[in-house]
């Protein structure tokens, strides 16, 4: 479980300590994780997303429950904006 890095509002996949194995796919409870080839798209910055953010952000050491409002999220298109990078700043931050 190396691979899986988790910040303030997502988890990431460390492409370099992924093994390709598919076994997160079913697992994710809101059906974001997909091999790189299989990608969405208009999702394939999350390629790059992911790669940057797993070298800043910690292992997650255990699997966790799904937040609360994980449901209320699933179906919401564009949340790219929301995504917090560093000590809670939204990326999009023009402060």
């Amino acid at each position: 479980m190396d691979c899986f890095h988790e910040g303030p509002n997502m988890l990431v996949i460390d492409p370099e300590e992924c093994i390709d194995c598919t076994l997160c796919e079913p697992e994710c409870p809101v059906e974001a994780i997909c091999s790189e080839d299989d990608v969405p798209d208009g999702q394939e910055d999350f390629i790059e997303i992911n790669a940057r953010l797993a070298k800043d952000w910690p292992v997650l050491a255990q699997a966790k429950e799904p937040p609360p409002d994980a449901d209320d999220w699933r179906d919401v298109p564009d949340k790219r904006h929301l995504l917090e990078e560093d000590n809670g700043a939204e990326s999009d931050d023009e402060d």
